[in-house]
């Protein structure tokens, strides 16, 4: 049985990026993690309170409970200040859990996302994942955030380049919206891009592109064959 970990900066990314292969993961009998890294009370508190954070929080724990998400890790790490913290600590608590679920695949952030903590994940996730020998990490797949990946740095070693689609039925795409629905304190009104009508669009574009009606796609970052 497959294990899977989805590595998010911040509540919500998960479900934006991958909500759909989580479900699809999940129907097919393999165990789901989901790392949510940072903690922005900690990081900004000028910016973000206690409160705001906790409010964010039980939205991810109420939408990792609805896909039936086998278990969320809350990190406190501090957002949005990554770029500036130690990337071996983080990399290292990513390397305990990788080992102690025995991670077979990996789902990280975008490493061009406009939001550097984006980056600093990313960067963290591959260095916890080296393919060593007795690494369990077999495949590393970055997904893209909407309100994030296409707002990143527009030169060519940051475009995000789709390389492996994941077809979506409409059970499985409603049940992604479902799950973004209770981030409340995260959607916004459409043409925001972090809005319900905007994950449709790209969904089926992403879709379009493989000849379903709805998508997910993902750059391959290493995928070893058994």
């Amino acid at each position: 049985m497959k294990n899977v970990l989805v590595v998010a900066p911040h509540a919500d990314d998960e479900i934006l990026g991958c909500g759909g292969a989580i479900v699809k993961h999940l129907e097919a009998g393999e165990q789901v993690f989901i790392a949510i890294m940072t903690n922005a009370a900690l990081g900004a508190p000028e910016m973000f309170d206690v409160a705001a954070i906790e409010k964010t929080r039980a939205e991810a724990k109420r939408s990792h409970e609805l896909l039936g998400v086998t278990e969320t890790i809350f990190y406190d790490f501090p957002a949005p200040q990554l770029e500036q913290y130690p990337q071996y600590k983080i990399a290292s608590a990513l390397n305990q859990l990788i080992k102690e679920k025995q991670i077979d695949t990996l789902y990280i952030p975008h490493k061009g996302d406009l939001h550097l903590d984006h980056g600093a994940i990313y960067n963290a996730c591959l260095v916890a994942a080296r393919p060593v020998p007795g690494q369990c990490v077999k495949h590393i797949y970055s997904y893209e955030t909407l309100s994030e990946t296409e707002w990143g740095h527009p030169t060519t070693e940051a475009v995000f380049i789709p390389r492996k689609f994941v077809a979506l039925s409409e059970h499985h795409f409603e049940k992604k919206l479902a799950a973004m629905e209770c981030f409340a304190s995260q959607l916004k009104e459409f043409p925001n891009t972090r809005s319900l009508e905007a994950i449709r669009n790209l969904a089926a574009v992403r879709g379009a592109t493989i000849g379903t009606h709805y998508a997910e796609s993902f750059d391959i970052i290493r995928s070893i064959a058994d």
